[in-house]
């Protein structure tokens, strides 16, 4: 229980998966979207959007894909 953890290395490794409604993007944005009425945005620890994807299992899939640990964002 009293093992130090680098708390920024962690951060580094971890993005946040939001869903976003395609309602609330910009038009161009929409028009992409085709018929999805929502889209999962991946973000790092910082809050910086990585990507915009089309489900909830691409955006783990692309996470994981590039070394990242995801973590659902409500």
């Amino acid at each position: 229980m009293h093992t130090k953890f680098d708390l920024n290395a962690m951060a580094a490794k971890t993005v946040y998966v939001k869903p976003i409604e395609v309602a609330d993007l910009p038009d161009e944005l929409r028009e992409q979207a085709g018929e999805l009425e929502q889209l999962f945005a991946v973000h790092n620890a910082k809050g910086e959007q990585l990507a915009l994807v089309a489900t909830n299992e691409m955006a783990v899939h692309l996470a994981l894909e590039n070394d990242m640990q995801p973590v659902a964002l409500h």
